[in-house]
């Protein structure tokens, strides 16, 4: 099979494709034929050296992926021929920029009918962490007032339809150009940072979900009420902020994605229901990851970014 990998840090040049052997599945995994992979900033981060959490090359990175089961030797849970997404062994390394990727089968869920494969691949990462933190970590349910910071990126997007299909009267902060996308997927107010302080017109705020960090987050300890809830999927290990806002009466939770059957199974049934569906800016063909990285290295996304296998 191919296999994007890379034998040091640096640029989006430094991503290569290689031969390497099919991974065998162990026990309790399948073996999954990689119909899309989806991209993700943190893949970017850690293919510059910004973030060490795969230690130093050779790696591969991606852990987005969905496709057709190829082999199922010891589970019950899917056949091969089925068609499977999910987000398998985050934040261990998955080698999901590959055209084969075992994964545990606890991993993975049944794709939606009506998600093409590129669309699939699109959301288990960003689907999972608006998930984790507005249903598991604030517990978000109808009538609350949730903000959500960056709506037109990957998880911000997702995030205002989870939170509307909670129930909930969702905020977010988008540049004016994205105005349409934000409210297309539910925003009921939209916040243009670029001319507006959010800090200075937002009030009242059950539950902020934060996908920008820096200080947005210090920013948006005013915006809620007593004993609201921020969860930031950025500044998850600042000890001092949690402090600050625990002093003022507020609840502060970092999310750090992980797999969650349950989760995934949540999203699949929002996708049934016709509450969820996924943005993808643009898809690249596996010969061109590099100019996938370029795009991603840019930033300032709308949805997310996928490759096809």
């Amino acid at each position: 099979m191919r296999v994007i990998t890379q034998q040091q840090l640096g640029g989006p040049e430094v991503l290569t494709i290689v031969d390497a052997s099919e991974p065998r599945p162990l026990p309790t995994e399948v073996l999954v034929r990689v119909k899309a992979i989806g991209l993700n900033p943190l893949e970017a981060r850690l293919r510059a050296g910004e973030f060490p959490m795969l230690g130093q090359p050779p790696f591969v990175l991606g852990w987005d992926v969905s496709g057709v089961v190829a082999d199922s030797p010891q589970t019950w849970r899917f056949r091969p021929g089925e068609e499977v997404f999910g987000m398998p062994l985050f934040p261990r390394v998955a080698n999901a920029y590959a055209e084969f990727v075992a994964a545990p089968a606890l991993h993975l869920a049944r794709k939606p009918a009506s998600l093409s494969h590129v669309e699939a691949a699109a959301l288990p990462i960003v689907g999972l962490t608006a998930w984790q933190g507005l249903v598991d970590l604030a517990g978000v349910t109808a009538g609350d007032r949730v903000l959500v910071h960056g709506g037109g990126g990957g998880v911000g997007h997702v995030a205002i339809q989870i939170a509307k299909a909670l129930g909930a009267h969702v905020i977010t902060t988008a540049s004016g150009g994205k105005r349409e996308f934000v409210e297309a997927f539910g925003a009921d107010e939209v916040i243009d940072y670029t001319k507006v302080d959010f800090a200075e017109v937002v009030r009242d705020v059950d539950v902020v979900l934060d996908t920008l960090g820096g200080d947005t987050v210090e920013r948006s300890l005013g915006v809620l009420r007593p004993g609201g809830h921020l969860v930031t999927a950025v500044a998850e290990e600042d000890s001092e902020l949690a402090a600050k806002f625990e002093a003022a009466g507020l609840h502060f939770s970092g999310i750090a994605v992980d797999p969650d059957p349950v989760a995934l199974q949540g999203l699949v049934d929002l996708v049934e229901r016709g509450k969820l569906r996924v943005h993808v800016q643009e898809t690249f063909p596996f010969e061109r990851i590099a100019d996938a990285h370029r795009v991603l290295d840019g930033g300032h996304l709308q949805g997310k970014l996928v490759l096809t296998v």
